[in-house]
């Protein structure tokens, strides 16, 4: 017995999880249990582990409950991926990231990632250090895990200018990360699912988070109060919204900023004050 998603489903699924079953994910705000994706390459599957105790927590938020017990899994026949949820025992005798599935007799054992890697810099960054990225990665999706990422803006090296980063982001077909140091040398930012450009209308998923080293390291993932997540215009940028202010946004010039806690993530001001100065700012592309 299985149940199948589509693969673009598959970092919401995750999202879902960790924001209505943050036991399951987060004690003491320190990751516990992040699922695992393998994917078998003639079939392109893409597995989602978890321990079996926690089946039992995850099939009350499923309309199709798994069964970790039941021998065979079937999968609707679809030319789609799809994602199939099994135990971690079960997983052990799943296919590694490498292997066919028609060498599945020799039973590859499975292999966790190495959650203290940190990820790899293109560039050099003037905001971000061991510490930051360490504590960012643990809460990428799970599509941007093992890439290289790519500095595309920087103050310091292209000046102050939001025309310039719609330039540099529009074109690409990845995730971005912004990171702010503000005039108090807080550092703060959001993580956008989509580049930045220009837009009318919201866009962007739940993949979507801001997130604040003031003090504590904190992040505020998405509410599922609203999806207004990232729009943009040549006059400003504005990420997160609906109560009247802005969860993150930016001007023209990228001098002025303001954060403002928003019903699209249930922030608090990521900076010290909710009115800031910028003082360095960087976007990072982070995945593929």
């Amino acid at each position: 017995m299985g149940v199948a998603y589509s693969v673009g489903e598959v970092d919401h699924l995750y999202t879902f999880f960790v924001k209505w079953s943050p036991e399951i994910y987060i004690k003491d705000n320190k990751k516990q249990c992040q699922p695992c994706f393998v994917i078998g390459e003639k079939h392109q599957k893409w597995y989602l582990v978890l321990k079996k105790y926690k089946v039992a927590v995850i099939n009350k938020r499923l309309s199709k409950p798994v069964d970790p017990t039941a021998k065979n899994w079937k999968v609707s026949d679809c030319m789609e991926p799809y994602v199939e949820i099994i135990t971690l025992k079960d997983s052990k005798r799943r296919q590694s990231l490498c292997s066919s599935l028609d060498s599945e007799a020799e039973e590859p054992e499975y292999q966790e990632e190495d959650e203290g890697a940190l990820p790899v810099l293109c560039d050099r960054s003037h905001l971000l250090d061991d510490q930051h990225l360490e504590k960012l990665a643990a809460h990428m999706p799970a599509r941007t895990q093992g890439y290289p990422w790519q500095l595309v803006y920087s103050t310091a090296i292209h000046g102050s200018s939001l025309r310039t980063i719609y330039r540099n982001t529009t074109s690409l077909d990845s995730p971005v990360l912004l990171v702010i140091k503000d005039m108090h040398n807080k550092v703060f930012g959001a993580f956008s699912s989509d580049s930045f450009k220009v837009s009318k209308f919201c866009y962007g998923t739940g993949e979507t988070f801001l997130f604040s080293f003031n003090s504590d390291f904190q992040v505020y993932r998405w509410s599922g109060e609203n999806s207004y997540f990232v729009s943009g215009n040549l006059e400003s940028l504005h990420i997160g919204g609906g109560g009247g202010g802005f969860g993150l946004w930016l001007d023209a010039n990228l001098y002025h900023g303001s954060s403002f806690s928003c019903p699209t993530f249930r922030n608090a001001s990521l900076s010290t004050q909710e009115d800031f100065i910028i003082k360095d700012l960087e976007v990072w592309t982070v995945g593929t």
